[in-house]
């Protein structure tokens, strides 16, 4: 794309949990084809993604990701015995932290707007000012996962429960194209179930019972949830995919984006971080498919 023609974008990022990861790729694509991302609206993971990019942390983030294994993510785990999750976030949230700092949104060089859900109200919640922070971490509360973020009386949780590909905040939008990532589109019937990671668990060794204590034992549990598919969490996780996945072929045939590029549900599950490079290079793929004849 010469440089006269460079045109400015609204990018719409969706939820999906690991798969949000794809939005780093297609955010690369665009970059290194002169697109001038000016808005961003995101929920749950693309809430994350577009808040570390519109901070200009999006490099400092792929990194870690890339750098996370299973076992990382385990040990990121903090149980909680509260009500409403059974992580409280807290690790992974001080990760994110640390990248976004004190920014506040009204103050970042792109239009950002992050959707929650307000559990009471049963409405989305818009988060369009305030501490950047607070707003990535509202709508990355994904139910039964992570407790709700509480925020002025409201519970606040995953913004794909309402509203998966949050196109409506980009309307009042100046810029030139509207592009929405849905990463939680049809499933993909070709071939093998694509959920399932062509990396083998590594055993676990006996000799290592016990040693790490009783709070060791109960991460362990709670990672056996994450990794075994018929686990609790898995079809609990499996059904939010599917409800996500009607919620936003309905928003997006109510409000079409200019062009939409998608992600099958089944390339992988809402909790597989630790194929960040195949799920990025995934995005980058996807949006040099569905830009090959707009670039």
């Amino acid at each position: 794309m010469e440089k006269e023609e460079k045109k400015s974008v609204s990018l719409v990022l969706g939820s999906g949990g690991a798969r949000g990861l794809a939005h780093i790729g297609v955010i690369r694509w665009l970059e290194e084809k002169g697109y001038d991302i000016r808005s961003i609206s995101g929920s749950s993971t693309g809430a994350l993604i577009g808040g570390v990019y519109a901070v200009g942390q999006l490099h400092q983030f792929e990194q870690w990701a890339l750098s996370v294994t299973r076992r990382d993510l385990f040990n990121l785990i903090d149980l909680s015995f509260q009500k409403g999750g059974i992580i409280k976030g807290d690790r992974i949230i001080e990760r994110i932290k640390k990248m976004v700092g004190n920014a506040l949104i009204e103050d970042l060089p792109v239009s950002y707007t992050a959707v929650a859900t307000d559990l009471d109200a049963g409405k989305e919640v818009w988060i369009d000012k305030g501490p950047l922070f607070d707003a990535i971490r509202a709508s990355i509360s994904i139910p039964l996962l992570f407790t709700p973020f509480k925020d002025k009386g409201r519970l606040l949780v995953d913004g794909g429960v309402l509203n998966p590909v949050p196109i409506a905040p980009t309307f009042s939008d100046l810029s030139d194209i509207t592009i929405a990532v849905n990463v939680s589109g049809s499933v993909d019937e070709g071939g093998m179930d694509k959920t399932k990671s062509n990396k083998k668990p590594k055993p676990s060794s006996r000799l290592q019972e016990k040693i790490n204590g009783f709070t060791e034992e109960m991460r362990d549990l709670a990672a056996s949830y994450f990794s075994e598919n018929r686990g609790m969490l898995d079809i609990a996780n499996r059904s939010f995919d599917a409800m996500q996945s009607t919620i936003a072929r309905q928003k997006l045939a109510a409000y079409p984006p200019d062009i939409l590029i998608e992600i099958p549900r089944n390339v992988s599950t809402i909790l597989e971080f630790d194929r960040a490079k195949e799920l990025i290079s995934l995005g980058y793929d996807a949006a040099a498919g569905v830009m090959k004849n707009k670039d």
